[in-house]
């Protein structure tokens, strides 16, 4: 297997012997936290909490426990997608190109340019219709400053810059479980329907189910987290693909760290979303909720201004997290796929295809929001349309962990492939129920 002498990342697995001291541990921890950390939140992005407030509002406490099945689901699904970048040193694309047709490639990445360019609409309108909601101002002015403040940052920022700053925005999602504490609930009945899970009995529960599922297993989280897993050994200094070709297993312990804590996170936040709008919203009857600025303005009776507030401030700290990311895939998928030169490294004119594509999204998002198509009914149908496709994608990505040659000798662990084709069947399952049902 290649190795090189520039990164610990890039070596092959070092014996137990080498086990660091705890003190270098824990430096050692601090610094791989991000990719992971930053996917997680991003999953929670202004589209995420509208389907979630969708779920609570229209179906109350009753799939609190859909937060307890996606946390160990997402993990090793992103877990799997990280270890794929940091093994070969080229995102999923990359593999998928030398292990399937082009032309089943290019269908994957066109889709998911539309299912993002979509999400991006709805994420702008979200953090635009709460940035009105606090300042008065015409959301409109606000789609596009947001959009033109994000283009800017994600095309003259260097990757580490905008990593660190996407940590630090990390922390607005803390502003759901405050929100939900505000608010209050009966916590007996909170517990039962998170560890007891009720079986779904209509269309529509399935179809939610579904929604949910596409939405915290998206497929842009899997192309981003192993695209960002190649930007971070570029940043470390390993340029070539030979450099970036294999990993310890003390890089991927940490990574493990990393992904497993930002599941958690965005899994949490998940459940605090439902919670929040089930026993706010819900219980007073307010069961047709179709935004995520809608749900904050209607917890302003119930909870007050101030958790209306703390919901508000949250979904414009989010999209500014999560459209870099979802953008930022995209261009990922099709550079890889055509060969563009790519990377969030690269200036502008080093990389003009690939910015290309951060810019037409970003762009085609504001687009949808100026010509009057509803891009959170559009949303919540590409959340279900995630849902439709993730799986098929899972099968691709369990063909490329499993396979030695591909893996450079590392391949997934057998627990790890368990997990990911649990994540696959089971959203093949809810799939077929919500049009069987």
């Amino acid at each position: 297997m290649p190795s090189s002498p520039l990164s610990h990342t890039s070596r092959p697995p070092k014996p137990a012997a080498s086990t660091p001291r705890p003190r270098h541990w824990l430096a050692s921890v601090l610094k791989s936290i991000g990719p992971g950390i930053i996917t997680g939140a991003a999953d929670d992005d202004p589209s995420g909490i509208a389907t979630y407030s969708v779920a609570g509002a229209l179906l109350g406490t009753s799939l609190l426990w859909t937060a307890l099945l996606t946390w160990p689901l997402m993990a090793a699904v992103q877990m799997m997608c990280a270890r794929i970048g940091m093994v070969t040193g080229q995102g999923l694309a990359a593999n998928f190109k030398l292990r399937f047709p082009r032309w089943l490639l290019i269908a994957f990445v066109v889709a998911l340019l539309a299912a993002n360019t979509i999400n991006i609409a709805a994420d702008l309108a979200g953090m635009a219709d709460a940035a009105a909601m606090l300042s008065g101002i015409n959301s409109r002015w606000f789609v596009v400053a947001f959009a033109v403040l994000i283009s800017w940052a994600t095309v003259q920022l260097q990757y580490r810059l905008i990593a660190n700053v996407l940590k630090w925005l990390v922390m607005v999602l803390f502003a759901y479980p405050i929100t939900a504490f505000v608010v209050g609930a009966n916590w007996s009945q909170v517990l039962h329907n998170t560890f007891i899970p009720s079986m779904p009995r209509s269309q529509v529960e399935w179809e939610t189910i579904v929604a949910i599922l596409g939405t915290t297993i998206s497929p842009y989280l899997f192309f981003w987290q192993a695209s960002e897993e190649v930007e971070e050994e570029k940043a470390d200094g390993q340029v070539t693909l030979a450099q970036r070709k294999g990993a310890t297993q003390e890089a991927l312990n940490l990574r493990g760290l990393d992904v497993g804590v930002g599941a958690f996170f965005s899994n949490i936040v998940m459940f605090f979303i439902i919670l929040t709008t089930a026993v706010t919203l819900n219980k007073h009857g307010i069961l047709n909720i179709e935004t995520s600025s809608q749900a904050a303005q209607a917890l302003k009776p119930f909870a007050g201004k101030f958790a209306a507030s703390l919901f508000t401030l949250g979904i414009v700290g989010v999209g500014f997290l999560a459209i870099p990311t979802l953008a930022g895939s995209a261009a990922y998928a099709f550079a890889e796929t055509l060969g563009w030169r790519q990377g969030l490294n690269r200036k502008l004119k080093q990389a003009r295809s690939f910015y290309a594509i951060i810019l037409f999204s970003t762009a085609a998002g504001v687009a949808l929001d100026f010509i009057g198509i509803n891009p959170v009914k559009a949303l919540y149908w590409s959340a279900v349309l995630n849902g439709l496709l993730a799986p098929f994608l899972l099968v691709a990505i369990l063909l490329i962990a499993s396979n030695r040659k591909l893996m450079q000798g590392q391949p997934s662990s057998r627990l790890g492939w368990i997990v990911v084709a649990v994540t696959a069947a089971t959203m093949f399952i809810c799939s077929v129920a919500m049009f069987v049902v």
